[in-house]
């Protein structure tokens, strides 16, 4: 296990150097860096955090623990993220990345999703997974194209700024996988969620005839989402 964290560990700094800053989501930083204030009252909105002062800041406003840890992965779902970015590494504040820890149990599903502001490099550390994405809008007669492919420990996959792409256990274990986004907070969109379970909740008349089904379907789902979420 050790060995493969530190293969883990290699394999995101690698990506890390060789991500071109022309090519970063979020704009280059103007100074050696720009901690974040988690200051929930400031007056002053900014793109992304305000500053903290640089005579204040610590190493440790750089440093975060506890991706060694399994994720409780005990929910409808069988997956759980935890996500490091910004909001509680506020180092990464004007830096441009992020990453999260994704656990799987057996047959668990990270949803259909997208990340509005960053593209994904996914590296699977145990298991193995069932991944795709699929593309934006084509021209008229043609369908959305899905991209999918099997990782095994080791393997590696992108996952475009935008598109919405998913994970799902096929092993016969738990899985493992680690993901680098190239934003400080590149969001997070979950298909389902959003469509079925928005508050105030999308009009039945719009939903039923978007997924041409019977208002009595989308009446149903938007109940079990509003359940779930309360």
């Amino acid at each position: 296990m050790a060995l493969a964290l530190k293969f883990l560990v290699i394999t995101i700094a690698i990506l890390a150097l060789a991500s071109s800053p022309s090519t970063a989501s979020d704009p280059s930083p103007l100074q050696d860096f720009c901690v974040a204030v988690n200051d929930t009252k400031t007056t002053v909105f900014v793109n992304g955090k305000v500053c903290k002062d640089p005579k204040l800041v610590t190493a440790d406003d750089f440093f975060r623990s506890g991706l060694n840890k399994l994720g409780n992965t005990s929910n409808q779902l069988g997956s759980i993220v935890t996500a490091v970015n910004v909001n509680n590494l506020p180092g990464l504040n004007t830096l441009g990345i992020s990453l999260a820890r994704i656990d799987f149990a057996r047959r668990g599903l990270n949803p259909p999703h997208t990340h509005p502001r960053g593209t994904e490099v996914l590296v699977v550390l145990k298991g193995r997974l069932y991944v795709g994405f699929v593309l934006s809008n084509p021209g008229p007669n043609m369908k959305n194209k899905l991209f999918t492919k099997i990782l095994n420990s080791g393997d590696v996959f992108v996952f475009p700024e935008g598109l919405i792409h998913f994970q799902l256990n096929v092993g016969k274990t738990n899985a493992i996988a680690f993901a680098g986004l190239s934003s400080q907070n590149a969001g997070v969109i979950t298909v389902a969620n959003a469509v079925f379970g928005s508050d105030p909740p999308i009009n039945d008349d719009v939903l039923a005839k978007a997924f041409q089904v019977d208002k009595k379907v989308i009446d149903d789902l938007q109940e079990q989402f509003w359940w779930d979420n309360n």
